[in-house]
């Protein structure tokens, strides 16, 4: 089955186009309203540019009964260029101030003390998700409670990058912020209604920059707490796929991911312990299914060409057995 598979005809279908013209949160409100200002100036602009041509065209159009001779010329005014002058200074001003002060707004916005604290990393080509006061870590699926008016609740984000530089943005949340090598930033958001929030990285980050998905789940706060309760829990071991997880475990796996409970303890890919309670694989690139799951472990540069997780060459009842232990990682 996995030598058939089409990355066009398993990609994830997105159920939320994003849009800057839905805001959802507070600072992408502020981006909004920003954009409906410069959107205005640009329109008036664009009209009284393009009136004038139209009223030029037409007023001054060649007619029979013109003379066949130059029309008087003015090689100066004094008070054009001063108009042409002033009035682009005044706009780019005002402008300018409304910028700053958004950014401002935003940028020194101080958190409640229940903010909700998440760390993101950025890899090529994925996103590492840590709540660090939650001991809880997964990856390119953000969870977060809803901001009711009731009881705002934020989400703080500390960006870093592993590799090169990535850009955070879900445009209806927030605006976009780059994750920088060596370097932390910061954004935070308090999502207005509960449901799927889709983004991507913004800042071309390599071969598979296209493929570098964000979703943001907002819960109820008891969906919340619950969704909390079973990622802190650790891996099920099951013992019907015991010969699964020592196959797994005795495999170059363990260096790249981890899964809670047992040796597998690396950090170069994402978190395994709960992968099945994830929608998608590969950073959004396929959905997360167990047939497409078995592709993905089987030959991952097929669906995700330029990802760095190898080919590993393993027999189809090793793929078998694997797959039907990552399957039980709910």
């Amino acid at each position: 089955m996995a030598d058939n598979l089409n990355i066009h005809q398993i990609a994830v279908v997105p159920e939320q186009v994003t849009n800057i013209f839905k805001p959802l949160a507070t600072p992408s409100e502020s981006i909004y309203q920003i954009s409906l200002l410069t959107l205005a100036i640009c329109g008036v602009i664009f009209l009284i540019v393009g009136g004038l041509l139209v009223y030029t065209i037409i007023r001054f159009r060649t007619r029979s009964n013109d003379e066949q001779s130059e029309p008087p010329q003015i090689y100066g005014s004094n008070q054009i260029e001063l108009a042409w002058t002033v009035f682009p200074i005044l706009i780019v001003f005002v402008l300018i101030l409304v910028t700053a002060r958004t950014i401002s707004d935003v940028q020194n916005a101080t958190h409640p003390p229940d903010s909700l604290k998440v760390t993101v990393v950025g890899h090529q080509w994925w996103w590492e998700i840590r709540y660090p006061d939650l001991g809880i870590v997964t990856a390119n699926e953000l969870h977060v409670p809803v901001s009711d008016p009731a009881k705002p609740r934020r989400t703080v984000l500390k960006l870093q990058s592993a590799d090169v530089a990535h850009s955070y943005w879900v445009p209806q949340l927030s605006g976009k912020v780059d994750l920088i090598p060596n370097r932390d930033n910061y954004m935070w958001f308090d999502p207005k209604q509960t449901g799927l929030y889709l983004g991507n990285c913004a800042e071309y980050c390599g071969t598979q920059h296209a493929h570098m998905l964000i979703r943001v789940i907002v819960h109820q706060q008891e969906e919340f707490d619950r969704w909390v309760l079973e990622q802190q829990k650790p891996a099920v071991d099951n013992r019907e796929v015991t010969a699964g997880r020592k196959v797994f475990l005795s495999t170059s796996c363990v260096n790249c991911h981890t899964i809670s409970g047992t040796i597998a303890g690396g950090k170069f890919g994402p978190d395994l312990t709960h992968l099945m309670s994830r929608d998608t694989l590969g950073a959004g690139a396929i959905k997360n299914t167990p047939n497409l799951l078995r592709a993905w472990v089987h030959d991952p540069q097929k669906l995700k060409e330029g990802c760095l997780m190898p080919d590993m060459q393993l027999s189809q009842q090793e793929l078998d057995l694997i797959v039907a232990y990552l399957s039980t990682l709910k």
